[in-house]
């Protein structure tokens, strides 16, 4: 992290801009919005400097720049197009250890702008560290796209209340709690009308009332890696829960997105090596709803796919504990599309098939008949293991041994890897590119069409920002 964000009161704090241009201006009405006390100096001044001064909202200083101007101030703007003067503006503020911004000259700054998305008193600020300013006001429109106008209200709404609420609850788990309730809560759609009398008597309807904290279970599907592939409502709920219980699918570029203080549980489960029973994991997540906590159980790819989401849904549902279930894309889908192999195909596949290739160990044996047969795509699930014998059964049942395989490691994800073979040549392929978890196995023909169609990492992505997240009315 090169610069450290932090937040500045301003208010009637003393600021210098040197310069009298329209970059000057720009930087002194940021500076004036956040009420602080601005002096300006420079030769000339344009004609809305000089407006803002007959207002005595700036105190202006009509010469050239000298050192002693520095002395006082709490920041510095450089805004001149002279080089010179800017070196003079930060040498002087260096040597009197003041931050000094000179604008358009990153090496000289001790501190920087950052873009601000605006919702008062909510503010967001996104930073490049100065290496990359359009990239960084690119995100801001995206997030003035998706962030509504009245949740500067609602904050102040919440900031009004905010001494009553640390008087009623005095563990901030308690306080923090009371707030998602009232966040969830009609509160938010009344303020969003206008209706500002019946937000402040909902709001404190529930500060007086007592309310049994009731737990709720979130399972989550995060997909098969790519943070950027996760549902909106899967994240909103990951940066709602108290407690995440997550396994070792999961990518850590998606638990990066859990809320910061949450409490992380891992109950990790490999082929082989489960490191919580899952008969464990169904316990621990009812104990933890039975604390009155919000529990997101986050899972790689969709919880009812190969996920066991259905076993702890049953152990939930028999305790009478809320839960909802978020689908995730699962690794067939995801693994596929970013390998460019289509999972069914007109002219190759007309069908498809799931298996998983790890079951209990007193499971039925799989309907390999049902399997071998040709035109389907297979797409096996924890198939790395078992690969000698899913090959020796599959040729055993007639599938041909030039039958195009495909195995997709950590897919959708940057360390992606794709090899190609043959179903003869599958659990050889596995060893000689000692392939590892997580993996799927595509068996079909539409598996050769991953030469022709492939793309991840092989040419330019289409532009990310190209559209705003969601439209605006």
């Amino acid at each position: 992290m090169q610069y450290l964000p932090i937040f500045t009161k301003l208010d009637d704090k003393p600021v210098l801009i040197v310069g009298g241009g329209d970059v000057a201006l720009r930087k002194c009405q940021a500076f004036l919005k956040a009420r602080a006390q601005v002096t300006v100096v420079a030769p000339s001044f344009c004609d809305e400097l000089l407006a803002l001064s007959q207002q005595n909202k700036v105190s202006l200083i009509e010469e050239y720049f000298e050192a002693h101007h520095v002395l006082g101030m709490m920041l510095i703007i450089a805004a001149t197009d002279n080089e010179a003067v800017n070196k003079a503006v930060c040498d002087a503020a260096n040597t009197h250890n003041i931050f000094v911004n000179v604008v358009d000259d990153q090496p000289k700054c001790g501190f920087i702008f950052p873009s601000i998305v605006d919702r008062d008193p909510i503010t967001i600020a996104i930073s490049s560290a100065g290496t990359a300013p359009v990239l960084a006001r690119r995100l801001r429109e995206k997030l003035e796209a998706i962030i509504p106008h009245h949740t500067g209200a609602l904050a102040q709404l919440a900031g009004n209340f905010r001494e009553q609420v640390k008087a009623r609850f005095k563990s901030f788990a308690d306080r923090r709690q009371f707030w998602e309730r009232v966040f969830d809560s009609s509160v938010v759609r009344k303020v969003q009308v206008g209706d500002t009398q019946g937000a402040e008597q909902q709001l404190h309807d529930l500060l007086t009332s007592t309310p049994k904290p009731e737990g709720e279970v979130y399972i989550v599907g995060a997909g098969p890696g790519d943070p950027e592939l996760l549902t909106i409502k899967a994240l909103q709920l990951m940066q709602q829960a108290d407690v995440v219980v997550y396994d070792y699918l999961v990518s850590d570029e998606i638990m990066e997105l859990v809320r910061r203080d949450a409490d992380l549980v891992c109950v990790g489960k490999r082929a082989g090596n489960h490191s919580v029973k899952q008969e464990d994991t169904n316990e621990m997540l009812l104990n933890f709803a039975k604390q009155g906590k919000k529990v997101c159980r986050i899972k790689g790819g969709d919880p009812f796919i190969y996920g066991r989401g259905g076993e702890e849904v049953q152990v939930l549902a028999k305790h009478g504990v809320k839960y909802q279930i978020v689908p995730g894309i699962t690794a067939a889908a995801g693994c596929s599309a970013y390998a460019g192999i289509p999972l069914t195909h007109r002219d190759h596949a007309q069908a498809i098939q799931f298996v998983t290739g790890h079951c209990k160990k007193d499971g039925q044996e799989l309907d390999w008949r049902g399997l071998a047969q040709t035109n389907q795509t297979l797409a096996i699930y924890m198939g790395v293991i078992k690969s000698p014998h899913i090959q020796a059964k599959l040729l055993e049942h007639g599938r041909s041994p030039e039958t195009p395989i495909a195995i997709v490691e950590n897919g959708t994800r940057k360390s992606q890897r794709v090899v190609r073979g043959t179903l003869s040549e599958l659990a050889t392929k596995i060893e000689q590119h000692q392939i590892q978890s997580p993996a799927l196995l595509i068996i079909g023909e539409v598996a050769a069409l991953h030469e022709q169609l492939a793309w991840f990492g092989q040419s330019e992505q289409v532009n990310s920002f190209a559209q705003p997240i969601t439209k605006v009315a």
